[in-house]
Parts: structure tokens; C-alpha cells; sequence
């Protein structure tokens, strides 16, 4: 079904130009077409225009980046026109580069509904869909794909391993009008399946019976102790016993130090806790499993991809260490023209924009050499010799400087 799906989207972009809700690459006059939040004050950071320290196109590659340590972002744009994606496939797709190596910070976007607030836009703002990459150490690196249902923030069920070098990626969501969705990290897939499935948007289709009881007389004992089987008499060793070759000390005082006892040592004839052995069961039941009815909770729902009212895109984040750049936003209906538009921003670019940043740090290797070479030290970073050093040393080897010959510490410093 998915793929039928997919082959009549291929079929569709054909036959009709795609639908572009949104789209910004953060040309001159960005800035008009977005808010910023205000609602954490002086906690709220600031993004700057700016392509980075390395890109393949300086205008081109422009977008826009978090600029202070430590800080909240939030910055949204409202579309031209609300929208609704029933019946129609959904693609958010945007690229992110963690120029800054970063440690701890959100790199994700969030999509909006009409009644978003956009100067008090936070945390707790209600969204429709998440989705981007987020880490926090080593532990977190993943990509979040979270929907809103019913009032629910949902996060999807699968690991999805985000990217976490310097680069940009080009990240996009495909969600389609069958309830299938579609994870792509640089224009390959990573991740896919149903809605259903890999988010709890609704209650289990099946429930255990609570009517449905295990007999009394069910016995789930695959083994039991053999009846015949009757512990040896001499089977009763204690675990440790006392020394026989220990001696009491010639200087112990019975008087002073107490009764002399000889140190415990393990028993070598201790055989351990006894056990019957183990023979089947010959009133084994099997293992017991509890019936299951419909969950009368249940209802199916073919429209969990749909919503009504699709508004604003805003980045609301948290950053420890600044430098994130965001760009190439794209919001449409055909996933053809979201991958081609992909390979037109970010796969135009990446090559350019490694080549750059490995010139730069080849460049940064020679500079460090060469500070190393005039401060004197080695590859190894040690500090070499000079030779007049090494001739002050065999002159005071040659020197016989007995107790007399210096007077104190301060008139060997003289000297030396």
C-alpha cells in the first residue's frame, strides 16, 4: 500500500506543479518576515545572518545562527496562508550545521497552528508537529519526531540517530495521507513505517481479558524437586572451622589479651547448600496466557497525519554552546520537489563547504607548528634543549661541591 502510495505521488508530480506553503533560505530582508519571542527576557538569545566560518557559496550559504551561550530561542513566521494537509502529503524539511561542535542544544523547528502568540511563543506554546535533531552529550543524539493529538504531545517510538559532526544536513519529514511517514537525513532515508504503530496516538486495538482468571488447579512449574531424592547424612559441613595449624603466640597474655580462639579458615569438606534434584513436572500446565478481548476504548482513526489549521514554523530552543546555523526551510506537498530542492541547497553545497573547512584547519595545523618550532618544542610538544643548557649541566657535573664549600641556599643561587 505504501508503495503505491509513493508511486502515485511520483505519478502526481508529474502531472502538477507542487503546492509551497513555505519556503525561506534567509536572503536580504529575512528579518521582515520573522518575530521574535520576548517571553524569556534577558534569557533570550539572539541569531545573526551569517553563512559561518565555512560554507561553499558566502551568499548563497547564509542563514541564520544562534549567537550567545546559554540562552533560549524563539523565532517564528507566520505562512501567507493557513492551511490543511487532509488528504495530501506533508514534507517539513530544513538544513542545520553545528558549526560550534555542539554539546548540549536543540536543532529542531516546530509547526504551529493559527492562534500561535508569536512574541510569547515558549516551551509550553502548543504546537502540531517537532521535528529535528537535539543533543545533550554523549548519551542523546537523536531526532525528535513528535505530533500533537488530541492535546498530546506524541514521541515516536524508534531511536532515529541524529548527525553530530560540523556539517550541514539537510533533514526532512515526509508525512502522507495514508498515515505512513518518512525520515530523511541528507536526502536517504533512515527511518519509515506507520503512525499507528511507532506512536501511541491510540489505545491498544487488543486489551487482556479482566474477566479471564488462571484456573487454581494450574500449575506452571516445568520443574519440580525430585520426592526420591534425600539429602546424604554426612552432607552437613559447617563452612569454615578453625585453623588446626594455628598456634597460640608465645607472648599472647590470656590475662591481658583474652582467651586465645584460632583464626577460621574455609572447610575444605563444605559441599554448599543442598538441593534436590530437579525432575519435570509431571502436573505441568504449560504457560498460562491471558486471554485478550477488543479494547472497547479503541477507535480507529484514518486522519492521525491530518490537521486543520497549519500556520507558523518557529525555532523555539535551548543552546549551551551557541553557533547553530538554520537554513533552506521548505513546506510542500510533493516530496519529489523537496528532495530535488534539497539537492539544488545542500547538495550544491556540502562539498564546497568541507573543502573550506578542511583548507582551514590544514591551515590552523601548519600555524600551530610553526609556534611550536619557535618556542622550541618538538611534535611531542616537549620543550627541547638548547645547547648552552646542556653545556652549564656537564660544568656542573665537573664541579666536586662538598657540605663545605657553600655556606647556605643563598650563596649557592649566587653561584649558580
Amino acid at each position: 500500500m505504501a508503495r503505491l502510495v509513493l508511486l502515485l505521488a511520483l505519478v502526481g508530480s508529474v502531472l502538477c506543479d507542487p503546492t509551497v506553503y513555505f519556503r525561506e533560505e534567509f536572503a536580504e530582508g529575512w528579518e521582515d518576515r520573522w518575530v521574535s519571542s520576548t517571553k524569556k527576557g534577558a534569557e533570550q538569545g539572539a541569531f545573526k545572518w551569517t553563512a559561518g566560518k565555512f560554507f561553499g557559496d558566502a551568499e548563497a550559504d547564509k542563514g541564520i545562527q544562534t549567537s550567545q551561550d546559554a540562552r533560549f530561542y524563539g523565532l517564528s513566521s507566520k505562512f501567507d496562508e493557513a492551511f490543511s494537509n487532509e488528504g495530501k502529503t506533508l514534507v517539513v524539511q530544513f538544513t542545520v550545521k553545528h558549526e560550534q561542535n555542539i554539546d548540549c542544544g536543540g536543532g529542531y523547528v516546530k509547526i504551529f497552528p493559527s492562534d500561535l502568540e508569536q512574541t510569547e511563543m515558549h516551551g509550553d506554546s502548543p504546537y502540531n508537529i517537532m521535528f529535528g535533531p537535539d543533543i545533550c552529550g554523549p548519551g542523546t543524539k537523536k531526532v525528535h519526531v513528535i505530533f500533537n493529538y488530541k492535546g498530546k504531545n506524541l514521541l515516536t517510538k524508534k531511536d532515529i540517530r541524529c548527525k553530530d559532526d560540523v556539517f550541514s544536513h539537510l533533514y526532512t519529514l515526509i508525512i502522507r495521507a495514508d498515515s505512513t511517514y518518512e525520515v530523511k537525513i541528507d536526502n536517504k532515508k533512515v527511518e519509515s513505517g506507520e503512525l499507528e504503530g511507532d506512536w501511541d496516538f491510540l489505545p491498544a486495538m487488543k486489551i487482556k481479558d479482566p474477566e479471564a482468571k488462571k484456573p487454581e488447579d494450574w500449575d506452571d512449574n516445568e520443574k519440580i524437586d525430585d520426592p526420591e531424592d534425600v539429602k546424604p547424612e554426612d552432607w552437613e559441613k559447617p563452612e569454615h572451622i578453625a585453623d588446626p595449624d594455628a598456634t597460640k603466640p608465645d607472648d599472647w597474655d590470656d590475662e591481658m589479651d583474652g582467651e586465645w580462639e584460632p583464626p577460621m579458615i574455609d572447610n575444605p569438606e563444605y559441599k554448599g547448600e543442598w538441593k534436590a534434584k530437579q525432575i519435570p513436572n509431571p502436573n505441568y500446565s504449560g504457560v498460562w496466557v491471558h486471554p485478550e478481548i477488543d479494547n472497547p476504548e479503541y477507535v480507529a482513526d484514518d486522519k492521525l497525519y491530518a490537521y486543520s489549521d497549519i500556520a507558523h514554523l518557529g525555532f523555539d530552543l535551548w543552546q549551551v554552546k551557541a553557533g547553530t546555523i538554520f537554513d533552506n526551510i521548505l513546506i510542500t506537498d510533493d516530496e519529489v520537489f523537496a528532495e530535488e530542492v534539497g539537492a539544488e541547497t545542500w547538495g550544491k553545497t556540502k562539498d564546497a563547504e568541507k573543502k573550506m573547512k578542511d583548507a582551514q584547519d590544514e591551515e590552523e595545523r601548519k600555524q600551530r607548528e610553526a609556534e611550536q618550532a619557535e618556542r622550541g618544542e618538538g611534535e611531542d610538544g616537549e620543550e627541547d634543549f638548547d645547547e648552552d643548557m646542556m653545556d652549564d649541566m656537564e660544568d656542573m657535573d665537573d664541579m666536586d661541591m662538598g657540605e663545605d664549600d657553600f655556606d647556605d641556599e643563598e650563596e649557592l643561587h649566587d653561584e649558580l
